[in-house]
This record gives structure tokens, C-alpha cells and sequence, in this order.
């Protein structure tokens, strides 16, 4: 059953009733904020992975497929937990770590040091090595081999609903614009659920191989910037091209304004 056009003059975003205007832009602003605060995150544990500021292919390959030539404990002292020891505690720990982590040392001496440095967290907070307990601290003390197959499973089932549904919502909104060409506004819709896939079987494939870790990259920069594009034309529409007074068709029946 098709809608005459007539009939449904306000199906699109410049034309919405106010309530679903309100609705709309109150989500797309607090998804919004949440895409901000998740590459910031990204930015402060992954980008962090090789000790430097910044997402390079080194973080993703850190991460995923490991540091074969180095421990996870190094890398972190090195990058994300850098902050949270003086400069000398974290090279007395490396050392210790490049002598293979010896028990006897840990009783004589880094028991307290990580006590009195690490155990605030790694002994209270959920999913992350406890520190107080010296086979905790020796895994990661042994050559990083990246992540786990049960955390790439857990994090890419979360991630896939979870984004997915961020996804449908931000093209959802966006399938009411006017004025997009078709063809560009069914790519637009359907790139962030392609990268979206690329990037969590990236995470796979660099597991095996460290020369799929571009895949990661590209897969987040092409889904960040086709929902940043239907982000902005749908804000744009609802608050800017809604003020010129003019009557636009049905969004779904229409590419251009009357």
C-alpha cells in the first residue's frame, strides 16, 4: 500500500512534528557525546598500546595479534598505566620483568611495590589482573601475545549489538531527509554496518596476522565518517533547513524538495 505524498507532507525531517523533533535530536545528541567519549577512550587505552600518544597500526597490532618481543606488563608500563607510577618504579619493575619475574624477588621486594602502586585497582575492579596475587602478575609479566579469544568473542558479540543498534537508530533518523540523492543516501545508510563488520573481523584477522591491522583503521574511520554525515544533515534538516518555511514531500517517496 502505498501513502499519496499529500498525505503525508510531514514524513520528513524539516517538516516533523515538534515532539519527534525533540525526540530525535535528543538522541542524536547524546549518541553523539557517547561516539565522542568512545574514541577518547580509544585514544587512552589502544592508542596507548605502543607508548605513544595516538592510533597507529603498532596499537592495533600491540592489542591484538601481541607483542611478541615484549610482556603486556612492559607495554602498559609503557603506555596506558604510564601515569600511575614514577619513572623509576616503572623501569625497576621492567627490569625485573626482563629477568623473568623471579619469585624470590617478588617476595623480597615488588610485592609491596605493586601494593603500594597497582593493587588500588588491580585488586578491586572487575575483569583485570589482581595484583596482590603473584600468578596474576606473572602472566602478564610473560610476552604479550595480544587478545585472548575469549575476549575478542565477548567484546566483538558486544560490540556488534550494541554499535549495531546506535546504527539503525542514527539511519533510521536519517532515512526522513530530503534533498539526498538516493543512491548516496542507501550508501550512506548501509557503509556504517559494513565498515562496522570489516572492523570487528579485522580484530580476527590481526589476531592471526599483524598485517590486517589497516583493516581496523579503515573499518573506524568509515563508519565514523558516514554516521558523522547523516549525524549533521539530520541536525541540519530538523533546525536549519526546517526554518525556510517550505513544504517538503514524503522522505520516502521523494529524493527532492518540492
Amino acid at each position: 500500500m502505498k501513502f499519496a505524498p499529500s498525505n503525508m507532507t510531514w514524513l520528513n525531517l524539516p517538516n516533523l512534528p515538534l515532539p519527534l523533533k525533540v525526540l530525535f535530536t535528543g538522541y542524536l545528541l547524546v549518541v553523539g557525546v557517547g561516539l565522542l567519549m568512545a574514541g577518547l577512550q580509544i585514544m587512552l587505552t589502544h592508542g596507548m598500546a605502543d607508548g605513544k600518544v595516538g592510533l597507529s597500526k603498532n596499537d592495533i597490532v600491540y592489542s591484538y595479534y601481541g607483542d611478541r618481543t615484549h610482556s603486556l606488563l612492559e607495554n602498559k608500563l609503557n603506555g596506558s598505566m604510564k601515569a600511575n607510577a614514577p619513572d623509576e618504579v616503572r623501569a625497576d619493575i621492567i627490569k625485573w620483568v626482563h629477568k623473568g619475574a623471579p619469585k624470590e624477588d617478588w617476595d623480597a621486594h615488588f610485592k609491596g611495590v605493586f601494593e603500594k602502586h597497582c593493587v588500588a585497582c588491580h585488586s578491586n575492579v572487575p575483569n583485570i589482573p589482581n595484583f596482590k596475587n603473584f600468578d596474576e602478575v606473572q602472566k602478564v609479566a610473560a610476552t604479550g601475545d595480544g587478545a585472548t579469544i575469549q575476549s575478542l568473542t565477548r567484546v566483538s558479540h558486544i560490540h556488534l549489538f550494541g554499535i549495531g543498534f546506535i546504527f539503525f537508530f542514527i539511519s533510521f533518523i536519517f532515512s526522513f531527509s530530503v534533498g539526498v540523492p538516493k543512491l548516496l543516501k542507501i550508501l550512506a545508510i548501509a557503509f556504517p554496518f559494513g565498515f562496522l563488520i570489516l572492523d570487528i573481523l579485522s580484530w580476527w584477522l590481526t589476531k592471526l596476522s599483524p598485517n590486517f591491522a589497516y583493516l581496523t583503521i579503515i573499518g573506524g574511520i568509515g563508519y565514523s565518517l558516514a554516521s558523522t554525515f547523516m549525524w549533521v544533515t539530520s541536525m541540519y534538516q530538523m533546525h536549519i533547513l526546517s526554518r525556510n518555511g517550505k513544504v517538503y514531500g514524503n522522505a520516502w517517496e521523494q529524493d527532492l524538495p518540492q
